[in-house]
C-alpha cells in the first residue's frame, strides 16, 4: 500500500455519466457531490448537485447522508477520486463519475448554466 492509499484508501469504483445521470433520475437517486470551487461552479454545474469543494472535504464530509449513496464529480475526473477515496475510507457508499464535467459534457447530459437548465 502506498502512501495516498494509506492517507487516502483505496481507489473506489468509477461510473460513466451516462450511468450517474441514469442513477439520479432513479425513484431513490444517490446524492450528487460536486468537489469544484464555488466560482467554477458558477458558469455550470448538474442540477442538483451539493457543492463542497475538495478544499473543504475534510472539515466538511460528515455533512453528508450516510443512507444515501454518493456520486462525486469534478471538472476532468483529478479531485473527485480523492473524494470518493475519502468518503469511502470513512463508510459511505460512494462512486466516481469518470471524466467529470468534461465528459458529462460531451456525453451531451443536461447541465444549469449561468442558473438556467440546458
Amino acid at each position: 500500500m502506498g502512501l495516498f492509499d494509506w492517507l487516502f484508501g483505496s481507489p473506489v469504483r468509477q461510473i460513466s455519466p451516462q450511468e450517474a445521470y441514469e442513477l439520479l433520475q432513479t425513484a431513490v437517486p444517490p446524492l450528487l457531490v460536486d468537489v469544484r470551487q464555488p466560482a467554477e461552479t458558477q458558469t455550470e454545474r448538474v442540477e442538483g448537485a451539493a457543492l463542497i469543494p475538495l478544499t473543504e472535504f475534510g472539515r466538511r464530509y460528515r455533512e453528508l447522508p450516510r443512507d444515501r449513496q454518493i456520486l462525486t464529480i469534478c471538472r476532468s475526473s483529478h479531485r473527485s477520486p480523492i473524494a470518493a477515496r475519502r468518503l469511502a475510507k470513512a463508510g459511505y457508499d460512494v462512486l466516481d463519475v469518470a471524466g467529470g464535467l468534461n465528459a458529462w459534457q460531451a456525453a451531451g447530459l443536461p447541465l444549469s448554466k449561468n442558473g438556467q437548465h440546458s
